[in-house]
C-alpha cells in the first residue's frame, strides 16, 4: 500500500475514533452517573461490547497505519509530524491501558460516583490526545495533497 493510501486510512480511522471519543467524554460517560446502582453492573458490561466493537474496528487500524506511516510516509509530508502522530497514538493507547482500563475494571463490579467521575476526567485527557491526533493528520493530509 503507498504512503498516501496509509495516509487516507490513517485519517479515516483517527477521525472515526475523534468522533468517539468526543461522544464519550460529553455523552456516555457523563450517563453513567445517571444509571443509578441497581443497573450499573449490566449497563457497564454493554458500554465495554458495544463500545468495544467500534473500537475494535477502528483503534488497530488507526495505530498499524500510524506505525506504517513512520517507515511509508508519503515524500511530501514532514517526517517530524509523521512521527509526532504515531507518537501520539501509542500515547493515547497506554493512557488508555493504563487508567481507563482499569477504572472500567473497578466498575464493572459495581457503581462508584467517584470512579465515574475519575472516568469523566481522566477521559478528557485522551480526548485532547486524540483531538490533537486529528489535527496532525490533517496536517498530513494537507501537505501529502499539496507536495
Amino acid at each position: 500500500m503507498s504512503g498516501e493510501a496509509l495516509l487516507l486510512v490513517n485519517a479515516a480511522a483517527t477521525w472515526a475514533m475523534v468522533g468517539l471519543i468526543w461522544f464519550v467524554q460529553l455523552v456516555h460517560y457523563p450517563l453513567f452517573a445517571r444509571v443509578g446502582p441497581e443497573g450499573f453492573v449490566a449497563y457497564e458490561a454493554a458500554h465495554k461490547t458495544r463500545t468495544g466493537l467500534v473500537v475494535a474496528l477502528f483503534g488497530p487500524l488507526e495505530v498499524l497505519t500510524a506505525l506504517a506511516l513512520v517507515v511509508r510516509r508519503p515524500a511530501a509530508t514532514d517526517p517530524g509530524l509523521v512521527l509526532g502522530a504515531a507518537a501520539l497514538a501509542v500515547l493515547v493507547w497506554l493512557v488508555t491501558i493504563a487508567v481507563q482500563v482499569p477504572l472500567h475494571g473497578r466498575l464493572s463490579t459495581g457503581f462508584d460516583p467517584d470512579d465515574v467521575r475519575r472516568l469523566v476526567r481522566t477521559n478528557a485527557l485522551r480526548t485532547l490526545i486524540w483531538t490533537g491526533r486529528g489535527a496532525l493528520v490533517l496536517v498530513l493530509l494537507g501537505q501529502a495533497l499539496a507536495g
